[in-house]
């Protein structure tokens, strides 16, 4: 297949030029430039180009269509918002059959009970406009597509890490090193809540050939597709298995554990709530059924605590990328700090109850 990825420098988007390329597709990136973490695979052809400016990227697109030249199917990772779709429909209609337009599965409506998600549950996030975004621009590619002769294809990824992301509840995405360095250091572990909430991890190699799997595939025009592990995991767990990966044992992690609520953690980082209210604070367990219909054979096959030890062995391999996060660290700590008082002033409670009685 000839296939076009739209940035193809992040997570998943490398990921997925790496799956391309080794299974022999002729690929295109359009990118800002290099990159030093994914650069694009051996034989990738590179389009350098603000792929969110429509006029420039049509330019830098403009010999392709006049030659004739058409692609199997074009990815679009960096669409943000409904005017760029839009855009896109306009754009790649004459240029590819296949439209897959990358949202989120953070766009589903939150349960107040165990809800194994599908891809037909309602839609609806009224704490995050990330995902609102991402809703509205899905609605747009659907509005507008069918006349523009465009066929589309929907992926909805959820929490995704790898080589280069080690995932947190909050406060690690842009330095993921920063937890590994708490850990081995011995500063406080905050794990929300008390820690026993459901949710799912998955690999970027996984998604990345899930979505290769969708692409040049008939039965998955018109379809929405959300690609993840079907391993749930409680935060507790998550964490421990980042622990052990990163050399500690239970004993050790069990002393730094603090738990604090979600309501705390957004008090502190009021810029996380979105991401807190509208997605990690809720159960997230997800039925694929689906993609593994339309893409047989597909499974996820990087177990959480196999994908998080070469993760860290990724940054380790390089203390360049060993960066940490000193702001969050300094909430962080001043957090934990005070609910070890808190525990301490209710065991102090508890004691002087005890004598009294």
């Amino acid at each position: 297949m000839r296939i076009l990825i739209v940035g193809g420098t992040g997570l998943i988007s490398s990921a997925l030029a790496r799956a391309a390329g080794t299974s022999g597709h002729e690929l295109h990136l359009v990118t800002r430039g290099t990159s030093a973490t994914a650069p694009p695979p051996p034989g990738a052809h590179s389009i350098h180009v603000d792929a969110t400016d429509a006029v420039s990227l049509r330019n830098a697109l403009h010999g392709m269509r006049l030659r004739g030249e058409r692609f199997d199917a074009v990815v679009q990772f960096i669409a943000f918002d409904p005017a760029h779709v839009a855009a896109d429909v306009e754009t790649f209609a004459p240029l590819t059959d296949q439209y897959v337009l990358i949202a989120t599965s953070a766009a589903y409506k939150t349960f107040d009970h165990l809800h194994p998600l599908t891809e037909d549950t309602e839609q609806e996030n009224l704490f995050w406009e990330y995902a609102r975004l991402k809703m509205e621009a899905e609605a747009v590619l659907r509005e507008h597509a069918a006349a523009a002769g465009l066929g589309w294809t929907i992926v909805r990824p959820a929490h995704t890490y790898g080589p280069s992301k080690i995932p947190a509840f909050t406060a690690n995405s842009r330095h993921p090193w920063t937890l590994v360095d708490r850990m081995r250091r011995g500063a406080d572990i905050i794990v929300p809540g008390d820690g026993t909430s459901l949710w799912t991890l998955t690999h970027a190699t996984d998604v990345a050939t899930g979505i290769l799997g969708l692409l040049g595939n008939a039965a998955a025009l018109g379809e929405a597709v959300h690609i993840t592990s079907d391993e749930a995991l409680t935060w507790s767990g998550i964490y421990a298995a980042i622990a052990r990966a990163a050399g500690l044992s239970p004993d050790r992690l069990a002393r730094q554990t603090v738990h604090v609520p979600s309501e705390a953690l957004m008090a502190a980082m009021p810029w996380e709530e979105g991401s807190i209210r509208g997605d990690k604070m809720h159960p997230a367990v997800y039925d694929t059924a689906k993609l593994r219909r339309l893409v047989p054979g597909w499974e996820a096959r990087v177990p959480f605590a196999r994908g998080v030890a070469e993760s860290i062995a990724w940054f380790e391999a390089d203390p360049a990328r060993q960066t940490v996060d000193a702001a969050a660290n300094e909430t962080l700590d001043a957090l934990a700090a005070i609910y070890r008082d808190a525990l301490a002033r209710a065991h102090h409670l508890s004691a002087m109850r005890g004598h009294e009685g």
